[in-house]
């Protein structure tokens, strides 16, 4: 996948959404993975053949995708 954007994912907010940035730019608040894929499909990405637990496009933190 080269050429995609970086993806940083931030902890979770008090109310459980999770700020998603690409390349800086803030894309929105995600509240689950299928609002993150959605981020993620529009920012271009082959949502189908990502692993977002293995993939090195996403950088998490405060915790993996299964922390909302």
């Amino acid at each position: 996948m080269a050429g995609m954007p970086r993806i940083v994912v931030q902890p979770p907010s008090p109310d459980g959404g999770r700020r998603v940035r690409v390349d800086g730019n803030i894309l929105g608040v995600a509240y689950g993975l299928s609002d993150l894929l959605e981020f993620l499909r529009r920012a271009g990405a082959d949502v189908d053949s990502i692993d977002l637990e293995e993939t090195e496009l996403i950088t998490w933190r405060g915790g993996g995708p299964d922390v909302w």
